[in-house]
């Protein structure tokens, strides 16, 4: 098959048949062999019922119902498992997605090589603290990936099907999804201007809170690309960093102390001065860190993925 249009659903049910109707349009007229895989996530507005109908007269129609509402991230990994396409591209269901772009960028994966093709609304029609939250979250993102896209989390994007099997999206690592594919080997990631259209029908679903969930978000997928597989080289480095730090203090401390006595001096109480207990915490803390990344360590001795490798091909082997 050379197409599978993954769309995660949310109470979107005016938009359903046009963008399915599009999606077709679209297709027919490259000759593409397609499917669309609708997954509801846990939609109360009739959405299933619209996509159910659907698929009656239209087989290329298949779907997922999730029984509750579990994020984009779960919308977009069960779609992901049920893609059979050459190439999977993924959509937003609330029409501000144009299907007329699909063409280009299963061009762009097939022709030209890319691994991942992410869209890029250059010119948008949301509320400016929207566009004025996304600007900034982009560039921290760029800073932070050495990936440089302007758009992360536009929701049209193009993926080689062994891409889009081979890393798991969760939580809300949705908007981070050029940086597990660079994690996963990845490399070839591409850009391509499309077109944003103003909501339709409904509501958007995001508000203001995703952008500290954004953030919170990049933090945790920075420290699982460096240090995912080797946790004693953060907290091990910094334990042992802030404990000779607390370790030189104590024995300044410690050495002063001897002076005094040495020269018959009278010699002031080394729990007098603030820089014991300064030490003190520090050294504690450093402990604390190291035995957090040796705990960590023995978790990641225990995971089944330890060993996972990506192997990019074979040779001369059964």
């Amino acid at each position: 098959m050379d197409l599978s249009v993954v769309l995660p659903v949310y109470n979107e049910k005016e938009s359903i048949r046009e963008l399915a109707s599009g999606i077709e349009n679209v297709c027919s007229r490259e000759n593409l062999d397609f499917e669309v895989i609708f997954v509801d996530d846990g939609s109360s507005d009739g959405s299933w019922n619209t996509i159910t109908g659907l698929s009656e007269n239209k087989k290329f129609i298949k779907g997922v119902r999730f029984r509750k509402n579990y994020g984009k991230a779960a919308a977009l990994h069960t779609g992901f498992s049920e893609a059979k396409g050459d190439v999977i591209v993924t959509m937003d269901s609330d029409l501000q997605d144009s299907p007329d772009e699909i063409p280009e960028l299963v061009k762009m994966i097939r022709n030209e090589g890319y691994d991942l093709v992410s869209g890029w609304k250059k010119k948008r029609y949301d509320p400016f603290v929207k566009r004025f939250t996304s600007r900034i979250y982009n560039g921290t993102a760029r800073l932070f990936s050495g990936i440089k896209l302007h758009d992360f989390n536009c929701g049209l994007k193009a993926y080689r099907s062994e891409v889009a099997k081979n890393i798991e999206v969760y939580g809300e690592m949705h908007r981070y999804i050029p940086m597990l594919a660079k994690k996963a080997g990845f490399r070839r990631i591409g850009e391509k201007i499309v077109m944003h259209s103003p909501r339709k029908y409904g509501v958007s679903k995001y508000g203001l809170d995703r952008f500290m969930k954004g953030y919170l978000d990049l933090l945790t997928i920075g420290f699982i690309t460096r240090f995912g597989k080797s946790p004693m080289h953060l907290f091990g480095a910094l334990g042992t960093l802030m404990f000779l730090i607390g370790f030189i203090i104590a024995g300044y401390l410690g050495g002063r102390k001897l002076i005094f006595v040495h020269n018959h001096m009278r010699a002031p109480l080394v729990t007098d001065s603030p820089y014991f207990y300064i030490a003190l915490t520090v050294m504690i803390i450093g402990s604390f860190l190291f035995l957090t990344g040796f705990l960590g360590e023995l978790i990641n001795r225990s995971s089944p993925e330890r060993n996972n490798y990506l192997i990019r091909e074979r040779l001369n082997l059964d």
